[in-house]
């Protein structure tokens, strides 16, 4: 998946938190979220918490539907609140390769 594709399955996806997402449809949308929040910030703070507001849906439902991919619940998603263990255990779940056959939640993404 190109990185404008995976832009816009995540955009037009921003509260579909049900199916999978692979890999690269992640990383191009988490590339994209920090470019886009890079620049909000230097045009000021009021601009910035706009777009962290905006992208804040999409990026829930993509790491969700990243989790489904490789087999995990979404609930997962809640260790964002532990400091710094649970960030790394979510990259680690999100780094790992898709699993290759249908699960609980739907077929192998195209």
């Amino acid at each position: 998946m190109s990185f404008v594709q995976a832009v816009q399955v995540c955009l037009r996806k921003y509260v579909d938190f049900g199916g999978r997402a692979v890999r690269s449809e992640f990383w191009w949308f988490a590339l994209f979220q920090l470019i886009v929040m890079v620049i909000a910030s230097r045009l000021g703070e009021m601009i910035y918490g706009v777009v962290v507001l905006a992208l804040v849906l999409p990026s829930l439902a993509v790491g969700a539907r990243r989790l489904h991919d490789v087999g995990k619940s979404a609930w997962f998603l809640l260790l964002h609140i532990l400091p710094v263990i649970g960030i790394l255990v979510l990259i680690f779940f999100w780094v790992q390769p898709s699993q290759t056959e249908s699960n609980e939640y739907g077929v192998v993404p195209a």
